[in-house]
């Protein structure tokens, strides 16, 4: 029953992803686009099959930068809001910057990253950083302050402490919300990967990326991105995977959407 539901759900977007495909190819052939310009997916495929062997150490390389700028972003982004959520007066002086730190565009941000700290591993670490944290600490700031007020009433009635209140009642209740900005962080972190490669790395899908439109090969750049894709979705289903394992519970308004 639950695999009659996945594929009633998976096969409307397949037939149209099948349908854009055929049309693309068609179009390329009946107009003779040039392949630089806008190669087939015949063509892409074919390189994407024939060039594993080029695109896999770029591949591997921006993966362990993305997991590990992930894992500093999220623990960065859970320490921010704790810190906002426990400590009075902090959180009315310190979102507004939050807030004001992802309205700073990123390709201009990253060569000061690279003036101040090299070409090294940190100013791409703190690129990643800050694209990944700002998503886990707002929802996990949500979810602290959606926490129930009727249980928060008992728990302070029966003596509760502040430490005890948030451990036991409004951090599990925000667990949900946690998973929630992790997801778009992970799929924010292979973006800033990608983008901290382009002003100064020696590997990753940055830098095919880069050397594919240099050599005007546009069929290398989509190989690239398709693997931007894979990456990015694969990612936000292993923390799909983790919060389905070990959240028992959803929040109202989530489990009111699903109806």
């Amino acid at each position: 029953m639950k695999i009659d539901r996945l594929w009633r759900a998976a096969l409307p977007p397949t037939l149209v992803l099948v349908l854009f495909l055929l049309l693309w190819e068609g179009a390329a052939a009946v107009f003779h686009i040039p392949k630089w310009q806008l190669p087939a997916p015949t063509d892409i495929f074919r390189e994407g099959w024939n060039g594993f062997g080029r695109i896999g150490p770029h591949t591997l390389s921006t993966l362990k930068i993305t997991l590990l700028g992930f894992i500093v972003g999220s623990l960065t982004g859970v320490v921010i809001a704790v810190a906002l959520h426990l400590i009075p007066g902090v959180r009315q002086g310190f979102y507004p910057l939050l807030i004001l730190s992802q309205n700073i565009p990123l390709v201009a941000l990253a060569p000061l990253l690279m003036i101040w700290f090299g070409l090294g591993l940190l100013p791409k670490l703190i690129l990643i950083t800050l694209v990944c944290f700002f998503p886990v600490a707002v929802a996990l700031l949500d979810g602290f302050s959606q926490t129930d007020a009727a249980m928060m009433d008992y728990m302070r009635m029966i003596g509760a402490s502040r430490s005890q209140i948030f451990r036991k009642l409004e951090l599990p209740h925000a667990v949900p919300f946690l998973f929630s900005g992790l997801k778009i962080s992970a799929t924010y972190s292979v973006m800033g990967a990608v983008v901290a490669e382009w002003l100064g790395a020696e590997k990753g899908i940055g830098v095919y990326m880069l050397n594919a439109r240099s050599s005007y090969r546009a069929d290398r750049v989509f190989v690239a991105m398709f693997v931007i894709v894979v990456i990015s979705l694969l990612l936000f289903g292993l923390i799909s995977l983790i919060e389905k394992r070990t959240v028992r519970w959803k929040p109202k308004r989530e489990r009111q959407t699903r109806r």
